[in-house]
C-alpha cells in the first residue's frame, strides 16, 4: 500500500470499526502494534501531537499508524494544519481519521485524492442488507446466517445496519450450538415478541376496537426501547402474511396448506379470523399505509408512535 493518509467515512459506526480493523491488519503485523500504532478520540487530539507521532523514526516496525477516531472536530479545528500535512505527508507515518461524512468539495477533501485515499463506507441498499449482515455473521461470529432468516430479521429489525449487526450479534450467542442461524431462532428471539404485538393490535384494529387497538400499540412502545425503530417492520411483517394467505385462499389453497406454507403455528384460528374480516384490497392498501409511514419516519417528517396511532384509529372506525 502507498498510501500515506486513509479517510474512512460512514454513519454506521459498527462498519467503521470494522474498515479500520481491517486497514490496520494489512498495514501492521499485530507484534508491531505495541510501538507502531496510536489511537486516538478526535475530540481529545492534539495537531501538534499527532504530526509529531506521524514524523517521528518508527522502533522496530517500518512504519507508525496514527488513528484519529471520530475526527469531524480535529478536522475542523485544525483544517489549516492539516491541508500543508497533506501536501507534505510523513514517509514513515500513515494517518488514518475516520468520519462520519467527508464533503468531497473541500480543499482537504481535494488534496487527499493526491496524497491519499478516501474510503467511503455508503449505507448498503436494502437490497443488500441481506448480504451484509449474512457477511457480518460469517465473519464476526463465524456462523452462518440463512437467506430466510436474514430477510425476516431486517423485516423486523428495520434498515437499521447498527441494530441489525447487533441482532446477528445476539443470535449467534443464542444458537450457539448450531453452525447455522436459522428463520427459528430469529422467531423466538428477536421476532416473537413483536409480531405478536402486531398481531394483537391488528386484532383489535380489525374488530374495530379502537381504544383495544390503541392501549396494545402503546404497551408494545412501553415494554421495548427498539419499537420506534422496529414496530413498522413488525407489522408489515404481519400485514404481508395476512395478504399470501389471503391471496392463496382466494386461489382455492385450503387453510390447512396455506398454514403450512407460510409456517403458521401458533393462533392459526386467530390468524384466520382475521382474514376474514379483511379484503386482499384492504390489507394491500394498509401495507401501501405503512410503506408511507416508513418514509416519513425516515426522513424526519413523522414521529413513529404518532403515526401509528393515526392509522390505527383510522382503521378501526
Amino acid at each position: 500500500m502507498s498510501e500515506r493518509i486513509y479517510v474512512i467515512a460512514g454513519k454506521e459506526q459498527s462498519r467503521v470499526s470494522a474498515q479500520c480493523q481491517a486497514l490496520l491488519e494489512q498495514l501492521l503485523e499485530p507484534e508491531a502494534r505495541m510501538t507502531g500504532l496510536l489511537s486516538v478520540d478526535g475530540a481529545q487530539a492534539q495537531i501538534a501531537e499527532i504530526l509529531d507521532e506521524l514524523r517521528t523514526m518508527p522502533f522496530l516496525t517500518p512504519q507508525r499508524v496514527v488513528v484519529v477516531k471520530d475526527a469531524e472536530e480535529f478536522v475542523s479545528r485544525n483544517r489549516p494544519a492539516l491541508e500543508n500535512y497533506f501536501d507534505h505527508p510523513s514517509e514513515t507515518g500513515i494517518l488514518i481519521l475516520t468520519v462520519g461524512k467527508w464533503l468531497k468539495s473541500t480543499k482537504l477533501a481535494k488534496k487527499l485524492s493526491k496524497a491519499g485515499k478516501l474510503i467511503d463506507l455508503q449505507p448498503p441498499k436494502r437490497g443488500e442488507l441481506g448480504r451484509y449482515i449474512i457477511d457480518h455473521a460469517r465473519h464476526a461470529n463465524d456462523k452462518a446466517l440463512d437467506r430466510n432468516a436474514a430477510a425476516l430479521l431486517i423485516d423486523l429489525m428495520g434498515e437499521n445496519l447498527t441494530q441489525l449487526c447487533n441482532e446477528v450479534d445476539k443470535l449467534a450467542l443464542f444458537a450457539r450450538g448450531d453452525k447455522t442461524i436459522t428463520v427459528q431462532h430469529v422467531e423466538a428471539l428477536a421476532g416473537h415478541n413483536r409480531v405478536f404485538g402486531a398481531f394483537e393490535v391488528i386484532e383489535a384494529m380489525m374488530a374495530g376496537r379502537a381504544m383495544q387497538a390503541i392501549e396494545r400499540l402503546r404497551n408494545m412502545f412501553a415494554e421495548d426501547k427498539s419499537a420506534e425503530y422496529t414496530v413498522v417492520g413488525a407489522f408489515a411483517y404481519h400485514l404481508r402474511r395476512l395478504f399470501q394467505a389471503k391471496a392463496m385462499l382466494e386461489k382455492g389453497e385450503s387453510p390447512h396448506s396455506v398454514s403450512q406454507k407460510l409456517r403458521i403455528w401458533r393462533d392459526k384460528d386467530r390468524f384466520f379470523s382475521q382474514l376474514r374480516q379483511t379484503s386482499l384490497r384492504q390489507i394491500g392498501a394498509t401495507i401501501e399505509e405503512l410503506a408511507g409511514i416508513d418514509h416519513a419516519v425516515k426522513t424526519g417528517r413523522a414521529k413513529t408512535q404518532v403515526a401509528m396511532e393515526q392509522l390505527v384509529l383510522k382503521l378501526a372506525h
